[in-house]
């Protein structure tokens, strides 16, 4: 857990940082903004206020998108904007693609178009 909160601070900026980037498909785009739009709508499917289980939707809905990222966007883009080094980036991986591997890959590749964008 507290690899994680160490984390979020660099995956905000390094997401920030991928928004303003042409090289980026426009696919991953919309799908960081719309997680964005989800996770400050204060409709939920699992109200928040329902301890733990509350932030389990967002949770997840987050993992989905950073493991999309770090699977279909180019890992020297990814390097690029990521304010630690490839070790920390591989961690955040990790975490990530466990949380997300509660979904069905075929979700997940429909929410990046499905295939692997390079540089």
């Amino acid at each position: 857990m507290k690899d994680l909160l160490l984390v979020l601070p660099r995956l905000a900026r390094m997401i920030g940082s991928l928004l303003g980037d042409r090289e980026v498909p426009l696919s991953a785009k919309v799908a960081l903004g719309a997680v964005a739009l989800y996770l400050a709508s204060p409709i939920d499917l699992i109200p928040d206020f329902i301890p733990f289980v509350g932030y389990l939707d967002d949770l997840l809905l987050a993992a989905i998108v950073v493991d999309g990222l770090l699977n279909y966007v180019d890992r020297s883009l990814l390097l690029k904007y990521w304010p630690g080094g490839a070790a920390s980036l591989d961690t955040a991986a990790a975490v990530a693609r466990r949380l997300a591997g509660w979904v069905p890959s075929p979700i997940k590749a429909r929410i990046f178009g499905g295939r692997r964008h390079t540089a």
